[in-house]
């Protein structure tokens, strides 16, 4: 079996909420038996960064991470990694970006 890179964005100020969410949606989008190489595999999450940025930059360090094999997130039955995301230009979250590489 192998595994494929994800990104997911959700809207959400709590993470855990927001990883709980996101999950759901990857179930109802991918299936949920297994092998999806989707955020539907995760069980768990690694704050990656908690200070909030854009999503471009939230995404092209996420690719980075991932091209990098960083070992926070490159296990395909670890957790996923999070980043916060500030929309237009706000100080504060408003989403997270779950990413990684899950089975499939």
């Amino acid at each position: 079996m192998g595994a494929s890179e994800f990104q997911q964005y959700v809207d959400g100020v709590d993470p855990s909420e927001a990883f709980r969410d996101a999950r759901e949606d990857a179930r109802y989008e991918y299936g949920n038996r297994g092998y999806t190489g989707s955020l539907a595999e995760k069980d768990d999450y690694v704050v990656i960064a908690d200070k909030p940025t854009s999503r471009e930059l939230a995404e092209a360090l996420a690719s980075r991470l991932m091209r990098d094999d960083d070992p926070r997130i490159s296990d395909k039955w670890g957790p996923a990694g999070a980043i916060a995301i500030a929309a237009n230009g706000s100080a504060s979250t408003t989403g997270w970006l779950f990413f990684g590489l899950a089975s499939c």
